[in-house]
């Protein structure tokens, strides 16, 4: 006969545990800690390359991947401080994996800590890093269905960034699908169109940055 197995306890228990200490730390320190998701080929990095040098507060930087330190290399080249996590073959970041690397980051001395997940719209979504929201990325290449495909991530996520919006004329992308679908999931995240390498939309980005932070300082 099958062997009935009672479930008592979460099996992801440690691993939130160590997210909720990761939550009291930023909450005592005043950090925004942003986790960073979307598929390879978003935009992330570039994303942050470009937003860094523009933010005049104090940053620093997880970057997760699968493999190789080359995101890492490319955020280190703006003088921000950053940490590479490599997975080894797992699909997304975990707690205890971030907590560790926060021996490594001035956490005392920063303003916003970025974490840019593993590339991956549904394992990430599900794991809990002790993050003060998590950001959705999606770029028009990836076609206009990716919010009811995966509507977990968006529909948590805080903010939702579209992002390569600058080849919309040459790409079939229904941008109003897209945030209707948004609309959908998630009828209060923060929208942001961007086009990275002009710079389109990153001041908008830098705005709400700097009032997120403000909410969660309370001033």
């Amino acid at each position: 006969m099958p062997r009935l197995v009672n479930v008592k306890k979460s099996v992801m228990a440690a691993d939130e545990e160590h997210a909720s200490f990761i939550r009291s730390m930023m909450k005592q320190k005043g950090v925004l800690m942003i986790n960073m998701i979307g598929s390879p080929g978003s935009g992330k990095t570039t994303l942050l390359e470009k937003l860094l040098p523009k933010l005049n507060l104090r940053c620093a930087v997880i970057e997760g991947d699968v493999a190789t330190s080359r995101d890492a290399e490319r955020i280190a080249v703006t003088g921000t401080p950053v940490v590479q996590i490599n997975t080894q073959g797992g699909c997304h970041l975990e707690a205890n994996l971030v907590r560790k690397a926060l021996r490594d980051i001035p956490i005392d001395d920063i303003d916003v800590l970025f974490v840019e997940n593993v590339g991956n719209l549904v394992c990430p979504a599900e794991f809990d890093l002790g993050e003060t929201f998590k950001m959705a990325i999606s770029s028009v290449p990836e076609g206009d269905d990716k919010p009811l495909k995966y509507p977990s991530l968006f529909h948590q996520a805080r903010a939702v960034l579209l992002t390569k919006v600058d080849v919309l004329p040459y790409i079939t992308f229904d941008r109003s699908a897209f945030w209707r679908d948004v609309q959908k999931l998630n009828p209060g995240a923060d929208r942001f169109e961007l086009a990275v390498i002009e710079g389109k939309g990153l001041d908008d980005l830098i705005g709400a940055i700097e009032d997120w932070l403000k909410d969660i300082r309370g001033n």
